[in-house]
């Protein structure tokens, strides 16, 4: 084994190991997009030390462009859903685990909620999501122990961990009341 060879080695075992810790995420996109790249680094490695014994030991040239082939194809499957979530995420997009609908439905259904209105909800970071919304309530609405009865319920149960919720009392129309209003 040449000196080259053994550093390819290396660097299969270094990679590896050093991705291990990222192997659990848990959602963040950060923590997925460095366990990706070290994974891959090791995957590179790996490739090039399998093409370059293939090649010595069958004298076979074309198996180092298929290799380099193969794992470029991995490398675009296996990042694909990373490039979509980042792209979601600078668009300031729906995250994909909550339902606007239901989340809507949710606040619609409210003791004294007449109308919701002016609803947004963001990804704040790979790990957090905000909501602003607009509840209609007649005069003499429960105040801050209702407004943080929905914040709770919102955390627990949409997964949305920065909530402003505006309460009107409808006496004055809001502009932002249609929901084409962005």
């Amino acid at each position: 084994m040449t000196s080259r060879q053994r550093l390819a080695l290396v660097g299969i075992v270094v990679n590896a190991a050093s991705a291990l810790p990222f192997a659990r995420s848990g959602g963040d996109l950060n923590i997925r997009a460095a366990f990706l790249h070290l994974a891959a680094d090791a995957a590179i490695s790996l490739g090039v030390v399998l093409a370059a014994l293939l090649t010595l030991y069958t004298g076979w040239l074309w198996i180092d462009p298929v290799m380099g082939i193969a794992i470029a194809l991995v490398i675009i499957v296996g990042t694909w859903s990373l490039l979509r979530h980042s792209v979601t995420l600078a668009l300031n997009a729906v995250p994909a685990h909550i339902d606007p609908a239901r989340v809507r439905a949710y606040l619609s259904k409210l003791t004294g909620v007449s109308e919701v209105h002016d609803l947004h909800i963001w990804a704040m970071s790979t790990t957090e999501t905000a909501l602003t919304v607009h509840l209609v309530m007649p005069k003499g609405h429960p105040g801050d122990a209702f407004t943080g009865e929905i914040c709770k319920e919102l955390r627990e149960h949409y997964h949305v961990h920065h909530a402003t919720v505006q309460i009107e009392t409808g006496a004055q129309p809001c502009e932002l009341a249609p929901d084409h209003v962005v």
